[in-house]
């Protein structure tokens, strides 16, 4: 069976499983310290449910390490919900600083069939009218990047920054294609970024992409060394921003499987701090380090003595965007095993829980 019929299947018994939520359930809001082009700042995060990812909910059936599609309602939302959900979520933070609102859809914004027009026209409409909001970020998959819909979207937000977040995960195209089932070539990445770039003597529109630490099939040595040249090709094709993402173990997902079999686990969180340290002295563009699920069962781990001292090291790295100082712990040296003596997974009896 190939990568994309058992991601399918396994998609399919999860989806199966996962019990019906309210609209409101699903949508979500947070406000946090966070990094912007201008340098530190506040962030408001925005979850809004919708039908789902279109590419999860295809016959490829969507990512290997990705379960955000159970976060969605899986039928077609009207735009005057989403409307009224992204208002409702508005008012429960007062922003009182230059901040970013960061939107996400478990999907892609950019594409109608997910994010009705009317109601992406209507939240970018209220941003832009906002003085304190300066960035506007959102994702997509390449494919529905194009310059009409670029224009549109900046048209709402005068003299605010709008970024586009696309997960390339990988410079390596086996990797991208096969280990993760992204479906999605180099060239699709590069025309999506070059239509951005292109807009840019026009245009305030900037491009980020999202990087995947350790996807499946693939060793902690190996992890290191892809996230790292991901980072450098990033850089040299003119993205303005980077998020590393290390992989932790999504429910309903062929990483989950793995998982359960033994035959896979999430990154270390030393191998974290070498991409961040490595990444720092020779990208200049800035870079950040998601941290959810740093010390869970089912995220990156090291040994609890060190895990949440080094967790907010990281959160305090991306805040200032400098390196990380050396720290010493017992466990490092399982870690430096693993990734100067062996290029294979490692088993799950190195944590006990």
């Amino acid at each position: 069976m190939n990568i994309q019929k058992l991601t399918k299947k396994i998609r399919n018994r999860s989806l199966n499983k996962v019990k019906s939520k309210s609209l409101e359930e699903l949508s979500a809001s947070w406000y946090q310290d966070d990094v912007l082009y201008e340098g530190k700042g506040k962030a408001l995060f925005i979850i809004l449910p919708t039908i789902g990812c279109s590419w999860a909910l295809s016959k490829s059936g969507g990512c290997t390490m990705c379960s955000y599609i159970a976060d969605s309602v899986l039928r077609e939302v009207p735009a005057e919900d989403i409307i009224n959900l992204f208002h409702d979520q508005l008012k429960k933070h007062s922003l009182e600083e230059p901040s970013a609102v960061k939107i996400f859809i478990s999907g892609s914004f950019l594409n109608p069939a997910e994010m009705p027009a009317e109601a992406r026209r209507e939240i970018l409409k209220t941003l832009g009218e906002m003085k304190n909001v300066v960035e506007v970020v959102l994702e997509s998959r390449p494919e529905y990047v194009n310059p009409e819909i670029i224009r549109e979207c900046c048209s709402f937000l005068p003299q605010k920054i709008l970024e586009i977040s696309i997960g390339l995960e990988s410079v390596n195209d086996h990797t991208r294609e096969i280990k993760i089932n992204k479906g999605f070539s180099l060239k699709d990445f590069e025309e999506a970024v070059n239509i951005i770039k292109d807009l840019k003597s026009e245009l305030e529109v900037k491009a980020k992409t999202y990087i995947l630490v350790k996807p499946i099939l693939t060793s902690e040595k190996q992890a290191i060394k892809e996230a790292i040249d991901t980072a450098l090709y990033a850089e040299k094709i003119g993205l303005d921003r980077i998020s590393f993402t290390p992989a932790t173990i999504h429910k309903g997902t062929l990483i989950e499987e793995l998982w359960h079999r033994g035959s896979y686990q999430p990154p270390w969180i030393w191998s974290i701090i070498e991409i961040i340290n490595q990444v720092r002295k020779i990208v200049k563009i800035p870079t950040i380090m998601d941290t959810s699920g740093f010390g869970t069962r089912r995220g990156p781990f090291n040994c609890k003595k060190c895990n949440f001292k080094l967790k907010q090291a990281i959160i305090d790295s991306n805040l200032n965007q400098n390196l990380i100082p050396d720290f010493e712990c017992e466990c490092k040296i399982k870690w430096l095993a693993e990734t100067k003596l062996f290029d294979i997974n490692r088993s799950t009896t190195r944590i006990k829980y």
